[in-house]
């Protein structure tokens, strides 16, 4: 029995460390919400299920005999080792573009998983009898193989927990709020844009009052709560809340959280489809904020974006329109001049004739409309036209959203958070306007539903019109849409260049490195779409 005993503390370190991807994998997928985990592990049968684990199990199920029950323990504890050496040596070859954040609920995952493991072990010793060993360690190995399964149940049994926590700091984040009279909070949602929107928005208001914004991709009622509880002070005026969504009812989840009194929608598209199930269900989702508005609120929406326009509003606050091609609003922009410098335009507000000139640093048409939103917005808070005209001047670009960078003597146009239609195509367009060889890196566009290979093929339609020099694509079988819409306009097969890992694209981007290159990164998928 000690002896077993011992082979069940390996078991448990064995466990825990194989955990660790099944872990990673059910982060990546948002705690399994809207069933992304099991669709996941259902796409990657053979990646989870055929493996060495499976090996285990057999060998114990087939080719134990009682001549080898003398040496069971000893076969438990080398095939364990094994199996926890060829899960290291294989971890240590992945290419991990976001490693597994170890948050308090991973921690809590964790420590469940270890607790029912360590119960099935107290179970077997209760029922202990040497002739019983083969089933014993069967058991451990057939509970180990499948592991990626155990996971849900582990994060099945941890919901009331979770549950409990998330009211903890729901309600704690609500007498915050609460407390900030003087405090007003806006809203920004949209299928694409919502990051790059509510810095520039930051920045604008910065420049004459006390703004904050949540942080980097803190746009689920969690990420909410941490900056709340975490971040505001007394001292700010203004709190931009970025709502994200995959299905109807969460962006309304968030207003009834922080009661927004301002609302931006960027632009409604297919980001999220699958989740979302139709292009209406996305529409009725992205105006749940605007819905949610008081009536002494105010709502600034997108006159050039058809979802936006031909929607029938169910508040009677007040709705401002921004637009490039419809001059009917109450700001538009014009005279747009876009290069690799940065983009120049001039804004006109309704019932006054004077254009004013404005430039920023950011890149492409779509930030022009987030500009613009920006300094409507701020026009109405009070902000002057010179303190407009300054900020956005001052605007940074966002990480990883058309972020100009240099990788070694590249410049590189990160766009790597980009991943639908509208923005996939205009970055293609910033990439033409660049004065010198260009390049492409992307791996596709993913969650579009049934219009997924259509919308791919269209991308690698839209590279071969726009000229562009070289194609790097990361994932054959992911971008098969993009080859195939490449093709089809006979861009040169030579200068497709096929790689299923994100470091070995750079390698052949710097092999094509002839001088005065500019490289788009665009699209480059979380580690649960790796081939």
């Amino acid at each position: 029995m000690l002896f077993y005993i011992f082979v069940s503390i390996i078991y448990l370190i064995y466990i825990n460390i194989i955990s660790t991807k099944s872990l990673h994998m059910l982060q990546q997928n948002r705690y399994n919400r809207g069933y992304k985990y099991v669709k996941w592990l259902l796409k990657n049968l053979k990646e989870n299920f055929v493996n060495y684990n499976l090996l285990f199990i057999l060998f114990i199920l087939f080719y134990f005999s009682e001549n080898l029950l003398a040496y069971i323990n000893y076969i438990a504890i080398l095939l364990f080792i094994f199996l926890i050496f060829v899960f290291i040596s294989n971890k240590k070859k992945e290419t991990t573009k976001i490693p597994l954040k170890y948050t308090a609920r991973i921690k809590r995952l964790i420590a469940t998983n270890t607790l029912l493991h360590i119960l099935l072990i107290i179970i077997t010793l209760l029922n202990y009898s040497d002739n019983n060993l083969p089933l014993y360690y069967f058991i451990l190995g057939l509970i180990g193989y499948l592991n990626p399964l155990i996971i849900i149940l582990i994060n099945f049994l941890n919901r009331p927990v979770e549950k409990m926590v998330a009211n903890h700091f729901r309600n704690q984040a609500i007498n915050k709020l609460n407390s900030m009279t003087n405090m007003e909070v806006i809203g920004i949602t949209g299928s694409y844009g919502k990051t790059s929107s509510k810095n520039i928005l930051n920045d604008i208001l910065n420049i004459k009052y006390n703004s904050f914004k949540t942080p980097a991709n803190y746009n689920t009622p969690f990420g909410l709560m941490i900056t709340i509880n975490n971040h505001l002070d007394k001292y700010n005026d203004y709190f931009i809340a970025e709502m994200g969504a995959c299905k109807k009812g969460e962006i309304k989840e968030l207003c009834d959280l922080v009661h927004p009194k301002y609302g931006i929608i960027t632009s409604i598209g297919l980001a999220h489809l699958e989740t979302f199930g139709s292009e209406e269900t996305i529409q009725k989702t992205k105006f749940e904020l605007i819905e949610s508005l008081p009536s002494d609120g105010i709502g600034i929406l997108n006159a050039d974006d058809p979802k936006q326009k031909s929607y029938h509003i169910n508040n009677d606050c007040k709705i401002l329109w921004i637009g490039v091609e419809n001059k009917k609003v109450d700001a538009y922009a014009k005279d747009i001049e876009l290069s690799h410098k940065g983009t120049k335009f001039k804004v006109v507000f309704k019932g006054n004739d004077k254009e004013y000139d404005f430039q920023t640093k950011l890149l492409g048409i779509n930030n022009v409309y987030n500009i613009l939103a920006g300094i409507l917005l701020g026009h109405e808070l009070g902000i002057s036209i010179a303190d407009l005209q300054k900020a956005v001047k001052g605007v940074e670009p966002v990480e990883h959203r058309l972020q100009m960078k240099k990788y070694f003597d590249i410049n590189l146009i990160d766009d790597a958070y980009n991943a639908n239609p509208k923005g996939c195509a205009m970055a293609i367009d910033v990439l033409a306007k660049m004065p010198g060889k260009k390049i492409i890196i992307t791996s596709g566009m993913i969650e579009l539903a049934d219009k997924e290979y259509f919308e791919n093929k269209k991308i690698g339609e839209l590279i071969a019109k726009n000229k562009i020099d070289e194609v790097i694509l990361v994932g054959k079988n992911q971008t098969k849409a993009i080859q195939d819409g490449l093709e089809e306009e006979k861009y040169n097969n030579k200068k497709i260049h096929i790689t299923n890992d994100i470091m070995e694209a750079f390698e052949i981007l710097k092999k094509l490195d002839e001088g005065n290159t500019y490289c788009l990164l665009q699209s480059d998928l979380p580690d649960i779409y790796n081939e």
